[in-house]
C-alpha cells in the first residue's frame, strides 16, 4: 500500500492506471509532455477501496491532503477556493483502470456558491456564463449526489426555454438564467428537505464520496460485468481545474480521435460545440460540429472548427499527433477552448469497432510504431465474432429506396446491421429481448443508464447526438450497430411515437413496428431488409497470419456436417475437433429409421434399421473427410438419450405407429420406458453402447467404409473415432476393442488401410480421477468441458441460468462456468487428468472440444495446462487462433521476466 494517497498531476508521472486510474494517468502523461492540462490532482483507487472500507468514510489524512493540492491549485490559476470576488471552481471526476466511457460520475463547476457566483459574474463580466455554469453545477450535483430527479430539472429548463421561444440552452438570457437558479434551489429543497450546500468544501466532499459510490451505481456493474472488470479494482477520483468552453463565441468543447473509430482510417476526427461544456458534447443533447473542414463540407454544414478557430486547431492537430506517438496507440481526446486557448483535459486509448481495431494494428505496424507482436496483442480476441456480423448488402439497400423504404439518414455511428421492434425505454429492451425478440432502442439521445438495454438490443437510433455522443462510443465498444443524430426523427416518449420527417410527407411509427439500421451509412429503412454475409479484409487475413505463426496450440472446429466443415476451413480451422454423430439423424428420412431403431424391442430389429442408417452416416463422413483433405477428423458415437429421438406428442406418436405398423398403445409404452427423471446422467454414451452394441458396430463401419472410399478416391483421411462419457477402464477397454475390430475387418474386406485412433471423451470428474488407468486404452482425449461442468458443479447449464446471474450479480461467483471455464474446479481436474493419461502414454494427445475451446481467456488456459489443440464452433475459430497467439506470447513475456 502506498502512503500518498494524493497527486498533483506533475507528480505522477510514472505511477500506473492501476493507482491512478486511466483518466488520472493520461492526466500526469500529457502534464509531463508539455501539453496544456488545466492543473489538478488524483486521489488514489487505493483510497476508494479504504472508503468503502470505512464504510463510506474517507481515510483520516486524505481531507488535509486534498485541502494542501487545492491551494496549490489555486495558486497556480491565480484563484482561491471559496473566494467570494475570485473564486477557483473545479470538476471532480472519476477515473477507473480500464476506460468505462459514462459509466460513473462526474460533477463541473463545483465551488459556486450564491456568493461566487455573483464574484465570478463580475469578474469575467459576463452574468450569463456564470449564471449558465451555476444552474448546471446544480443540476448535476443534485442528481449525482443528492439523488434528485435529473428530469426535474430538465423539464424547467424546457419550460423556460418554451415560454422565451428559444431552441438552444446557448441562447436563454442571463436573466432567464438567474431564474432558474431560483427554481432550482426550490426543487432541491422541495426534494431533499433541505437548501442545496453552499460551502464550498461541503460540495466537495459531497462529490469526492459520491464518484467513489458511483463505482458500485448499476450501470457500473452492468458495464464491468460484460467487459470482465474485476469490482476490486475500484475507480481514482481527478479534481481539477475548470476551464470553460461556455464563456462565449472564442469558446468551444469538444472530442476528438486521432484516427476514425469506425473504420480505422489513419484521419483526424472529432465534433465540437462552441460556447457549450463538455458534458454538452458526450450527452447527445445537441448535435455537434465537425473538427475539420472536409467532414463538414461532406455532411453538408459549413462550420468547423477549422474554419471557425484555425490556431485552435491547428494546435489541436499537433497535440493529437504528439499524443498518439506517445501513447502509440488511437487516442480518444477531451479538449475545452477557453478565450481562444486549448486545454486539454482527457486522453485515452480510444474505443473503436473491431474492425477499426484490426486496420489500426495492422497499420501501425506498417508505420514502424509498434511491432508484430503487440499487435496480434492489442486486438481483442473476444471480440473477433463482430468480423463476422451480417450486413446491409449496397443493392438490397438502393432497391429498398426506390420502394420507398428509407425513412430517415442520420451518423453511421457504430457499423453493422440491425433490425427489429422499435422500443423505448432500456428496461423495454432488456424484457423483450430476454423473451427472445429483436429491438431497436429509440431515444433522443441515450444515457449511462440506459447501458442494459443497449446491451440486450440488436441496435440503437437516437436523434441527436453525433459520433463522440454517449450512444456512439459505448456502441463502438459493444460492437453494436448504431445510427446518432438523426435530426428528422421526433421521438415522443409519452405516446410511444417516432415522428419521421420526409419530403412526402410525415410519417408516425409506434412502439413494435420493425425498422432496420445500417450503421455504416447511418440509414434508417422501413421493415427488416435482407442480409448478407460480411467479408474479412486483407488486415484481418494479416493479423490472423501473424497470429498463427506464434501460436503453439492447434485449432480444430466443431461440425457435423461438409458444410460445417467447409465453413471451419474458410476460418482457419486445423481439423475437426468434434463431430456429433447424433446431429446426422434429425431429417425426415432419417429420424424414420433411427425412430424404428430405437423402439425395435430386440435385437434383429435394431440390426434391421441400423441398416438403413448404415449408408446415409457412411454419405456424411465422405463429404466430411472430403472438405477436410487429410485433415484430423475427430467422430464422437451417439451421444445423448435415446428418448431425444422420440416424438414428445401422442399425434406425432401415434404416426409414427402407423408407420411402423405397430400398436399405438404397445409403442406408447416402450416410448415412456425410455425416459428418465435426468437422461443426461442416465442411459446415454458408452452406456448404450455396453447394452447395445449394434449401435457403435454400425457408426464404426460406416466411418471406416468412409475412410475406404476416400482413400481410393486418393483423399488423405485421418479418422479419430471417439467414445463418450467414459468413466471406468473397463469400459473404454471394451467399446475399443468393439470399435477396432470392425474398423479392422471393413479395410480387410475393402483392401485398404488407413490409420485411424480411438481415443475418448472425458467429461466426467471420475474418468478425470482415473485417466491413468483409461490411458491404457485410449490413444487421445478430449475433454468435453459443457458436461464436465455440469458434473463437476452439480449444475444443469439448461437451467442454470435462472439464478447464476444472482450469483454473479451478488458476487458469489465472478463468471459464469459455462461462459468462461472454471480454473479451480473443472480446470483443476483436466490438470489431473492430462497428468495421470500422459503418465502412462507420454504421446497421449490432449484436446478440448467444448465451446469454452472459443472463449478467450480459456484457450489461455488451455495454453498453459500444456493441451494439444482446442475447438470450437467454426464462427469462433479466429477467436481462438488469436488468443492461442496472445497466450504464446504472454507465456514468452513471463518467461523472460523470470530469467
Amino acid at each position: 500500500m502506498t502512503t500518498e494517497y494524493v497527486y498533483f498531476f506533475d507528480e505522477a508521472a510514472g505511477l500506473g492506471k492501476d493507482l491512478l486510474g486511466g483518466k488520472g494517468h493520461g492526466l500526469a502523461a500529457m502534464t509531463s509532455l508539455g501539453i496544456p492540462v488545466p492543473p489538478g490532482f488524483t486521489i488514489t483507487t487505493e483510497v476508494c477501496g479504504l472508503y468503502f472500507a470505512a464504510g463510506n468514510a474517507l481515510p483520516e489524512r486524505v481531507p488535509a491532503l486534498v485541502r494542501d493540492k487545492l491551494a496549490r491549485v489555486g495558486t497556480l490559476v491565480g484563484a482561491t477556493f471559496g473566494d467570494a470576488d475570485n473564486p477557483l471552481l473545479v470538476s471532480v471526476r472519476s477515473g477507473a483502470p480500464a476506460s468505462m466511457p459514462g459509466m460513473m460520475d462526474t460533477i463541473l463547476n463545483l465551488g459556486l456558491t450564491r456568493q461566487t457566483v455573483a464574484g465570478l459574474a463580475k469578474r469575467t463580466d459576463n452574468p450569463r456564463f456564470a449564471f449558465d455554469a451555476y444552474r448546471r453545477f446544480i443540476m448535476m450535483y443534485s442528481n449525482v449526489v443528492l439523488g434528485v430527479e435529473r428530469e426535474l430539472f430538465e423539464h424547467e429548463l424546457r419550460m423556460e426555454k418554451d415560454r422565451s421561444g428559444v431552441r438552444d440552452d446557448s441562447a436563454i438570457s442571463a436573466e432567464m438564467l438567474q431564474k432558474l437558479v431560483e427554481t432550482f434551489h426550490s426543487i432541491v429543497r422541495r426534494e431533499t428537505g433541505a437548501a442545496f450546500p453552499d460551502d464550498p468544501y461541503d460540495q466537495l466532499w459531497g462529490a469526492i464520496g459520491a464518484v467513489f459510490r458511483s463505482w458500485n451505481n448499476d450501470r457500473a456493474k452492468t458495464y464491468r460485468k460484460m467487459h470482465q472488470i474485476p469490482a476490486e479494482w475500484g475507480t481514482a477520483c481527478n479534481v481539477q481545474a475548470m476551464v470553460f468552453g461556455n464563456m462565449g463565441s472564442d469558446c468551444a468543447t469538444g472530442v476528438c480521435f486521432t484516427r476514425d473509430p469506425s473504420t480505422g482510417e489513419k484521419r483526424f476526427f472529432g465534433e465540437f460545440l462552441p460556447n457549450a461544456q463538455g458534458e454538452d458534447v458526450v450527452a447527445g443533447i445537441r448535435t455537434p460540429l465537425k473538427i475539420s473542414r472536409r467532414d463538414a463540407d461532406a455532411s453538408g454544414a459549413k462550420d468547423s472548427l477549422e474554419s471557425l478557430m484555425p490556431v485552435s486547431h491547428a494546435q489541436l492537430i499537433a497535440v493529437q499527433s504528439q499524443l498518439e506517438t506517445h501513447f502509440r496507440d488511437m487516442q480518444d481526446i477531451e479538449f475545452t477552448i477557453q478565450n481562444g486557448k486549448l486545454w486539454l483535459l482527457q486522453t485515452r486509448n480510444g474505443k473503436r469497432t473491431m474492425r477499426a481495431s484490426v486496420r489500426i494494428a495492422v497499420d501501425m505496424v506498417a508505420e514502424r510504431m509498434i511491432s508484430r507482436d503487440e499487435a496480434i496483442a492489442r486486438v481483442d480476441a473476444s471480440r473477433l465474432p463482430e468480423m463476422f456480423l451480417p450486413r446491409l448488402d449496397a443493392s438490397d439497400a438502393k432497391a429498398a429506396e426506390a420502394e420507398g423504404k428509407l425513412l430517415a439518414s442520420g451518423l453511421g455511428a457504430s457499423p453493422g446491421y440491425a433490425a427489429g421492434e422499435i422500443v423505448f425505454t432500456a428496461d423495454e429492451a432488456e424484457r423483450l429481448a430476454g423473451q427472445g425478440k429483436d429491438v431497436i432502442l429509440v431515444r433522443r439521445e441515450t444515457s449511462p443508464e440506459d447501458i442494459h438495454g443497449m446491451k440486450a438490443a440488436q441496435g440503437i437510433l437516437t436523434a441527436t447526438g453525433g459520433m463522440t455522443s454517449h450512444a456512439a462510443v459505448v456502441a463502438r465498444g459493444m460492437g453494436k450497430c448504431c445510427v446518432a443524430g438523426c435530426s428528422s426523427v421526433g421521438v415522443d416518449y409519452t405516446s410511444q411515437t417516432v415522428t419521421v420527417h420526409r419530403p412526402s410527407g410525415k410519417l408516425v411509427l409506434k412502439r413494435g413496428d420493425r425498422i432496420t439500421l445500417d450503421g455504416t451509412t447511418g440509414k434508417v429503412f422501413l421493415g427488416v431488409l435482407p442480409v448478407s454475409p460480411a467479408a474479412t479484409d486483407p488486415q484481418f487475413d494479416e493479423v490472423m497470419r501473424w497470429a498463427d505463426e506464434v501460436r503453439v496450440l492447434r485449432v480444430r472446429a466443431n461440425a457435423d456436417t461438409p458444410l460445417d466443415a467447409r465453413n471451419a476451413r474458410r476460418f482457419g480451422a486445423e481439423g475437426i475437433g468434434l463431430c456429433r454423430t447424433e446431429h446426422m439423424f434429425f431429417e425426415a428420412e432419417r429420424i424414420a429409421a433411427v425412430r424404428e431403431m430405437i423402439l425395435a424391442d430386440n435385437e434383429a430389429g435394431r440390426r434391421k434399421a441400423l441398416e438403413k442408417i448404415l449408408p446415409m452416416q457412411r454419405d456424411d463422413f465422405v463429404g466430411i473427410f472430403r472438405e477436410l483433405a487429410g485433415l484430423p477428423v475427430t467422430i464422437r458415437l451417439l451421444d445423448p438419450p435415446l428418448h431425444e429421438f422420440l416424438p414428445e406428442h401422442d399425434a406425432d406418436l401415434n404416426a409414427l405407429a402407423k408407420d411402423l405398423g405397430v400398436p399405438f398403445d404397445v409403442l406408447k409404452r416402450r416410448n415412456e420406458g425410455l425416459r428418465e427423471f435426468n437422461p443426461m446422467l442416465g442411459h446415454r454414451g458408452c452406456r448404450l453402447a455396453i447394452t447395445y452394441p449394434e449401435i457403435y458396430e454400425t457408426q464404426a463401419r460406416a466411418i471406416a467404409l468412409a475412410a475406404a472410399d476416400c482413400r481410393r478416391a486418393q483423399i488423405q483421411v485421418k479418422p479419430e473415432i471417439m467414445i463418450p462419457l467414459v468413466a471406468t477402464r473397463e469400459e473404454i477397454h471394451r467399446l475399443r476393442d468393439l470399435v477396432t475390430r470392425v474398423v479392422d475387418e471393413v479395410f480387410a474386406a475393402e483392401g485398404v488401410r488407413v490409420d485411424y485412433h480411438v481415443g475418448t471423451m472425458i467429461e466426467l470428474p471420475r474418468a478425470c480421477l482415473v485417466a491413468d488407468q483409461i490411458a491404457e486404452w485410449a490413444e487421445f482425449f478430449s475433454f468435453g468441458t459443457n458436461d464436465l461442468t455440469q458434473t463437476t458443479w452439480g449444475l444443469s447449464r439448461d437451467d442454470a441460468g435462472r439464478f447464476l446471474p444472482t450469483y454473479i450479480d451478488q458476487n458469489v461467483i465472478t463468471r459464469d462456468p459455462f461462459v468462461t471455464l472454471d480454473r479451480e474446479g473443472v480446470g483443476a481436474l483436466m490438470k489431473l487428468a492430462l497428468q495421470k493419461g500422459r503418465s502412462v502414454r507420454p504421446d497421449l494427445k490432449v484436446g478440448i472440444c467444448g465451446e469454452h475451446g472459443g472463449e478467450a481467456a480459456s484457450v489461455e488456459f488451455c495454453h498453459g495446462l500444456g493441451l494439444d489443440y482446442v475447438s470450437c464452433s467454426p464462427f469462433r475459430v479466429p477467436t481462438a487462433r488469436l488468443a492461442a497467439a496472445q497466450a504464446a506470447l504472454a507465456a514468452d513475456v513471463a518467461r523472460s521476466s523470470t530469467t
